[in-house]
């Protein structure tokens, strides 16, 4: 009995250890909507009175809206759509079987206008990386003005210096701050669930919210203004789409116990709480959340607030993070520097340029909209729009990868979604009061990796007119006994079948080559990650010349050098010191020839430039690389 209860307690220790920080990083977004969700619902702006109808209402929507778009949803569907044990929009927009083609083998319009959405809703998660920061950290300092009249003047300076010291902060690494998110969100969601309580035993009557009639009679009683609040409501579910995107650093398991055991009850228990509190005392609606404290409990409030949302608040930089690798590794965003911070935990990455848009864009919110009860318009438009998207994408995972019934699949579906376009068309109400932020930074995001992939389509199409067949060229070699210089050289090789054009270049020039050729492929698989088992495999092509192809999953940064060093290639090991790596870099410029429209020609041009070099993205020794460049018109 011994033997087998030791493996069983230690796998369940750490299923629990795993489940304490999916808490932290998971759920710090939706942890910290009791801050404000409460408090705008009954903005003055909705136009809702506070009375015991209203009240109950208002609690039933929450209720409901966690228990059926997370427990339900999220939690019990949208999670099993894991990609190798990724999630997220994209790992989710690469599900979709693209099986259903035309007979030339292209993708069908109902196919590419669902990657299209996809993208769309990948890019508007970047957006909401810049709000929820903001927003977040916001909401926590302005439980200052409680305590004193004399901070209100400092709550934007002391928002944007936590902004900063936190943007600043992820080029160091998140491994220290990631072994205290567990731990700081038990602590707060522990304190969220006891406040609730306290509150909910001085006026119980507040738990028959969880009778969903009262949804129904808010409706009636406030009509229009019933349906507006829906976007305040909302509030407290935008962490669903976080939480999908985070499936892969837990997994299912530890996700779903870290929402039952401990998230969803102390959410619930706080939202009933601040409910309890303005059935007994209706002029708190101004900060429920901090009046649930004792007076006395204020400050230490106001910095456990400040901490969870910093979670909150890196748990979403460094999914964005995690987007933009995903998004490079596809070939929607061209190669950027990826900094992996930590080396026990691969999610930990730092993405710089990144890091540098989404600060800016925070702190530019903070200054153009002044408070969170302002930054609120412009916050869940972008959630529910990907909301939206991930439904459609997940009902052709569920007929097409699930082999569900249409009927079946369609039923559930459909519920999902008429709950999701409720809460989108309440929230596109917002887009002049501040939701055209989101929606503008997610078209110029689509527009960016639409431009990059449809660019590198045609540039590859032009190539394709210069080169030739690989075999060809190494037939004309061996056919004009080319003279063939000591030492090997490795050709980066984007079409394992065609000759690099580098090479075609050169040999024109020099009639020369080196007596090792070795052409290299980089693949990126359409999952998470490839085993090392299958990273690499070699051809001999004959007369000394090799071909290599190295594949990485989506979310693996490329290190060539690791890889091949030490392969053995006929009579040569591949020894990285006696190398030359030979590069084609293009220097593209925009005309009128067909294409893409000029001004996407100049985008895409520009964005060519400054991408990073192939010899940091890949990784390869500086004193070791060759480039040839090569003038292209596009």
């Amino acid at each position: 009995m011994s033997s087998t209860s030791g493996p069983t307690a230690a796998s369940s220790t750490y299923k629990y250890l795993l489940a304490l920080g999916a808490l932290g990083v998971v759920y710090g977004d939706i942890g910290t909507s009791p801050l404000y969700a409460i408090k705008e619902s009954f903005h003055h702006g909705n136009n809702i009175q506070i009375g015991p109808d209203n009240v109950l209402g208002m609690l039933s929507l929450i209720f409901w809206a966690l228990t059926l778009m997370i427990s339900i949803k999220y939690i019990t569907f949208i999670l099993k759509a894991d990609n190798k044990g990724e999630g997220g929009i994209l790992a989710l927009t690469s599900l979709i079987n693209p099986k259903t083609q035309t007979p030339k083998g292209q993708l069908t319009n109902v196919r590419r206008n669902l990657i299209l959405l996809g993208l769309f809703g990948t890019a508007l998660i970047v957006g909401d990386g810049m709000i929820t920061p903001a927003i977040s950290i916001l909401s926590a300092v302005e439980g200052l003005e409680l305590i004193t009249p004399v901070f209100k003047p400092y709550i934007i300076p002391i928002t944007i210096g936590i902004l900063v010291g936190l943007f600043s902060f992820q080029k160091k690494g998140t491994s220290i701050v990631g072994r205290t998110f567990g731990p700081v969100m038990l602590v707060w969601y522990s304190t969220l669930a006891l406040l609730g309580v306290i509150s909910i035993v001085q006026t119980p009557e507040v738990l028959l919210a969880i009778n969903p009639l009262y949804i129904v009679d808010f409706f009636v009683n406030n009509t229009w203004y019933a349906f507006f609040v829906l976007g305040s409501v909302f509030l407290v579910i935008t962490g669903g789409e976080a939480l999908y995107s985070d499936l892969g650093h837990f997994g299912r398991e530890p996700i779903k116990m870290a929402w039952f055991y401990i998230a969803l009850p102390g959410l619930l228990l706080n939202y009933f709480g601040q409910g309890a509190l303005l059935l007994r005392d209706p002029s708190t609606a101004h900060n429920p959340f901090f009046l649930l404290a004792p007076d006395w409990a204020l400050y230490p409030m106001v910095i456990l607030a400040t901490m969870a949302t910093v979670v909150a608040s890196q748990a979403l930089i460094t999914g964005v993070f995690s987007l933009a690798m995903q998004a490079v590794q596809n070939g929607y965003l061209p190669r950027v520097h990826i900094a992996h911070t930590s080396s026990e935990e691969f999610g930990q990455i730092y993405v710089k340029n990144m890091n540098r848009l989404l600060m800016i864009g925070s702190i530019g919110l903070i200054l153009t909209f002044k408070s969170s009860s302002n930054l609120v318009g412009a916050y869940g438009l972008a959630v529910t729009t990907t909301m939206v998207i991930t439904t459609l994408l997940f009902y052709v995972v569920l007929t097409e990868r699930w082999k569900w019934k249409t009927s079946t699949a369609l039923m559930l579906c459909a519920g999902f979604l008429i709950i999701d376009l409720a809460f989108w068309s309440a929230n596109i109400l917002k887009f002049f009061d501040g939701g055209w932020f989101p929606v503008f930074i997610g078209v110029a995001g689509f527009i960016v990796m639409t431009t990059w992939f449809t660019g590198r389509r045609h540039l590859r199409i032009l190539i394709q007119k210069k080169i030739m067949p690989l075999a060809d060229f190494l037939e004309i070699l061996k056919t004009e006994k080319a003279h063939r210089t000591d030492g090997a050289a490795v050709y980066l090789n984007r079409n394992v079948n065609d000759t690099p054009y580098a090479l075609i270049h050169t040999y024109e020039h020099f009639k020369t080559v080196h007596k090792n050729l070795i052409f290299l492929s980089v693949i990126s698989e359409n999952i998470p990650r490839v085993s090392q088992h299958n990273r690499v495999s070699v051809s001999d092509l004959g007369n000394d010349n090799f071909q290599i192809i190295l594949r990485y999953g989506y979310i693996e940064q490329p290190d060539i050098p690791r890889d091949i060093v030490g392969l053995k290639l006929g009579s040569y090991t591949v020894d990285i010191n006696s190398l030359s790596f030979i590069i084609g870099k293009e220097s593209l410029y925009a005309t009128q020839l067909i294409g893409m429209a000029i001004w996407r020609e100049k985008i895409f041009s520009w964005m060519s430039k400054n991408q990073i070099p192939a010899t940091d993205y890949f990784q390869l020794p500086r004193d070791r690389v060759v480039e040839v460049g090569v003038q292209i018109a596009i």
